[in-house]
């Protein structure tokens, strides 16, 4: 470790300098040989660090997104090629070229934190040591070895021996229990941090090896975080645990107001959205404007999600717009006017279907008073005076008249059907031959 360390002394000066600024502000406050000031001034550090490295942080989940976009073509390529692992490499190359994609974008943030971690452990070090280093001369050297936190000393490290640790004016058994928290506040945290991002984050819909490897990495790292901590010294320790709480809490951030789409998280979200659009009757902010015009945009290629997200809104009566705006839909929106009636909010009333009678009714009626066979839905009766469709009677037989066409369904069956006239000549059966 302390060779690495060395290959980054170059920065070592800035770092220390940037401890010794904001010692001088907490020394003023607790006091220029507490633990509270130097641990302050570390974490100080870690938070100027992270906020510096932010755009880093937002290119690296543009490189996650699109990693795991292109997981299912990087499969296909795997599949294709599996016997020549040549080719393979060369067509993961090729995808990467074409699509913009770079895998190392996603580890930039640590590999950016990797110079200033090390300058760190190469600081404590020579005050470990007794040695100055950077800006930090024999006065400060001597305050920060005075320093303690929770009764261990900045420079101790769990590995330390008896003799060392009394050096450092503490006690070998407050060393390792507070390394040995800190150890393990630190694995919890990288765990907790992976976990969430493999749980809430991930797009359910895909099942690739690119998150068996994720998953594999939620178990790895906190082990590996373990193993190495037990050489880190305290106040290195509290630079990794500050900057995984920072992480930690980034990625909360990121997953609740900008999550991967497919996954739990989105879910969540545009059920919130939902909720507050409804409510106000239109996207307020301008992050909800920038979700409403991607799912818009993607059309039929909307997953289950964006889907019920978007019909959700139209059952509301608003309609979602292509600039990610909202605004009230009039023909989805539906109304109860005084009596009942359904109408649309521009004041048409709806068209009410006619109830179609069953065949029995339409086919069989009932028989007026007076033996007369008409029907009740029947307008074009002979006994019908005031109706102006109505036939004069002809003296000539029904079968004779030319042109007579039988409406099919009028009228009920009477008994002039089988031959039978009530109150006159019964018809012959065959017409006379005149």
């Amino acid at each position: 470790m302390d060779t690495i360390a060395s290959l980054f002394s170059f920065i070592t000066w800035p770092v220390s300098w940037v401890i010794v600024q904001f010692h001088k502000v907490y020394g003023a406050i607790f006091g220029p040989d507490t633990g509270w000031a130097w641990g302050l001034s570390i974490v100080s550090l870690v938070i100027l660090i992270r906020i510096c490295l932010i755009p880093l942080f937002v290119k690296q989940i543009k490189a996650t997104r699109a990693m795991q976009t292109l997981q299912p073509e990087m499969k296909k390529i795997q599949e294709r090629y599996k016997n020549d692992k040549q080719r393979q490499s060369e067509e993961m190359m090729k995808l990467y070229k074409e699509t913009g994609t770079n895998p190392l974008s996603s580890c930039l943030p640590i590999l950016a934190q990797s110079p200033f971690f090390f300058a760190l452990y190469h600081v404590l070090n020579g005050i470990a040591t007794g040695k100055t280093i950077g800006v930090i001369d024999d006065q400060l050297l001597a305050s920060a070895r005075q320093a303690h936190i929770f009764g261990a000393p900045l420079a101790a490290k769990f590995m330390d021996g008896q003799a060392k640790v009394e050096a450092l004016g503490a006690t070998l058994t407050d060393v390792r229990v507070v390394t040995a928290v800190m150890i393990v506040l630190m694995s919890a945290s990288q765990f907790f941090t992976q976990r969430q991002l493999m749980t809430k984050n991930v797009d359910t819909t895909v099942k690739t090896p690119f998150m068996q490897q994720q998953k594999m990495l939620m178990y790895v790292f906190p082990v590996i975080f373990a193993v190495f901590g037990i050489n880190f010294p305290v106040g290195v320790l509290v630079y990794w645990l500050t900057t995984n709480v920072w992480t930690m809490g980034q990625q909360m951030y990121v997953i609740r107001n900008n999550p991967t789409p497919g996954s739990k998280a989105q879910a969540a979200y545009l059920e919130r959205l939902y909720k507050h659009v409804t409510h106000h009757g239109k996207a307020r902010k301008r992050s909800e404007r920038t979700i409403i015009k991607a799912i818009v945009a993607k059309g039929r290629d909307r997953n289950e999600f964006e889907r019920k997200f978007i019909n959700g809104l139209n059952k509301a009566g608003l309609a979602a717009q292509a600039d990610g705006s909202v605004i009230r839909s009039e023909t989805q929106a539906a109304v109860q006017t005084e009596d009942g009636t359904p109408t649309t909010t521009a004041g048409t009333p709806k068209r009410q279907q006619p109830k179609r009678q069953p065949k029995s009714k339409r086919q069989s009626g009932t028989t007026a008073p007076g033996g007369t066979g008409s029907t009740a839905s029947s307008s074009a009766s002979p006994s019908s005076a005031s109706s102006p469709t109505s036939l004069s009677k002809s003296d000539e037989p029904e079968d004779a008249q030319p042109g007579a066409a039988k409406k099919p369904g009028s009228g009920t069956r009477s008994k002039a059907q089988s031959g039978q006239r009530k109150g006159g000549p019964q018809r012959p059966k065959s017409p006379s031959k005149k």
